[in-house]
């Protein structure tokens, strides 16, 4: 019999929440349509609004305070791997040893203690101030909900008094529920119109809390930080010092006259110094002149004569050229040997009958000289990496439809008057960086 009446109190509970909803539904219509008035409070929905930029607000910086302490725990493990590297490296004969990894393990601790005191003094009570918004948003909805139904009990009462045919009875229960309904509405609202402007107001208190909290700590941390770093240096100072005749120097990649496949040779240095031409001299002795007196070209630094060579034009057989007796002026008059024995490669390297076309001082296929206007990081394998200064000669692509829009095919003349071979030196780079010259 217990058991029937609690179903039956569960029962009749059900379907005065069911008639409750009904009521409410039909009193929001009627509002919407206008023909019910609503109670209106222009100071709690002012109240209501700064609740739900307060939300907002607060939510979005539990969520960044969240991604910064993920950034401090990778930032540890990265630390973390870089000082395990400092020992394994760090062999044991070396003094310092036992302050280098006494330094690690500090370092350790501190980023560990940094990251738990971010958790204990600002994501702690960052998620305790938020955890009172919920019961307040429950709240304030339910208020809304208990208006409507003192809004509805409001009309019914106010109907039956105006009905034509006045039924006492009717009219004192509907009083009686507007009575109850506006009490119930009213603690609630007391409440909240004290609550929500406290909260309001306490905002600010906790964002200087917050932000101070994790300044300070972030100050403290980076102090300790600087210390550890202090004491590395001065353990790697005193390392230097007892191996000085061991110092790692970082030195510019040596020129080679035979370079390993697929390396770059450096580019000459600004202005083609002479104290520098040794180091991009071209390993051949240069050849007697072939019969009949062919003169020597010009230098490839004028672009003029070089043209001019590239479009099959020959100088006159016992020509005389400035640069004939380049070979024994070289010295006084400060030109690079390389140029020199370019050349004697020229003159030599002359194919007889093909209109001048296998000229070797160009390479094959050469359309026009460029030169860097900027420096250009070369990405990929297949690139030129350029200095601003840098002379490109174009060639052609080997397949045209390999060929993108903005880029050109071309060899660095330096490297070109070195090696002379396009496997080695070709590559791709974008015209914009560059100017034409010839």
């Amino acid at each position: 019999m217990a058991e029937m009446g609690s179903k039956g109190v569960t029962a009749g509970k059900i379907a005065s929440n069911v008639q409750k909803k009904l009521t409410r539904a039909q009193e929001k219509v009627l509002q919407k349509l206008g023909k019910a008035d609503e109670t209106k409070d222009e100071q709690f929905e002012q109240c209501v609004q700064n609740f739900n930029k307060q939300l907002t607000e607060g939510t979005r910086l539990q969520k960044d305070l969240r991604t910064y302490l993920a950034s401090v725990k990778a930032m540890h493990e990265a630390s973390k791997k870089l000082n395990e590297c400092l020992q394994e490296v760090y062999e044991p004969e070396w003094p310092g040893r036992d302050e280098a990894n006494k330094i690690a393990e500090n370092n350790d601790l501190l980023w560990l203690d940094y990251h738990q005191k971010l958790v204990d003094q600002a994501l702690l009570t960052m998620d305790t101030y938020l955890g009172q918004f919920p019961d307040i948003k429950a709240r304030i909805a339910k208020r809304g909900r208990k208006l409507v139904d003192y809004d509805s009990a409001r009309h019914h009462y106010e109907s039956l008094q105006t009905a034509k045919k006045k039924d006492e009875a009717k009219i004192a229960k509907a009083e009686e529920e507007l009575i109850k309904a506006q009490k119930v509405f009213e603690e609630m609202n007391v409440d909240l119109q004290e609550e929500l402007p406290s909260l309001w107001n306490s905002r600010v208190g906790f964002y200087v809390n917050t932000f101070q909290s994790i300044a300070g700590l972030e100050e403290n941390f980076h102090k300790e930080m600087s210390k550890l770093n202090q004491n590395l240096n001065d353990v790697l100072v005193s390392l230097e010092k007892q191996h000085g005749s061991n110092s790692f120097t970082v030195k510019a990649q040596p020129s080679d006259n035979a370079p390993a496949k697929g390396d770059k040779s450096p580019s000459p240095p600004p202005g083609g110094s002479p104290a520098a031409a040794p180091e991009i001299r071209v390993n051949h002795e240069p050849e007697p002149p072939a019969a009949g007196g062919a003169s020597l070209p010009k230098s490839p630094s004028q672009p003029a004569e070089a043209s001019e060579v590239a479009g099959g034009t020959q100088p006159a057989a016992g020509a005389q050229e400035p640069g004939e007796t380049a070979a024994s002026e070289a010295a006084s008059s400060s030109l690079p040997a390389v140029v020199v024995e370019t050349f004697s490669a020229t003159v030599n390297g002359t194919v007889e009958g093909s209109s001048g076309a296998g000229r070797l001082d160009l390479p094959p296929g050469f359309m026009f000289k460029v030169q860097a206007q900027h420096d250009y990081v070369a990405t990929d394998t297949d690139e030129l990496q350029l200095k601003a200064g840098d002379v490109v000669l174009v060639i052609p692509f080997q397949n045209p439809e390999e060929q993108d829009e903005g880029w050109l095919m071309g060899v660095k003349e330096s490297d070109w008057n070195q090696h002379k071979e396009l496997e080695k030196c070709r590559g791709v780079f974008p015209e914009n960086f560059t100017e034409r010259v010839q």
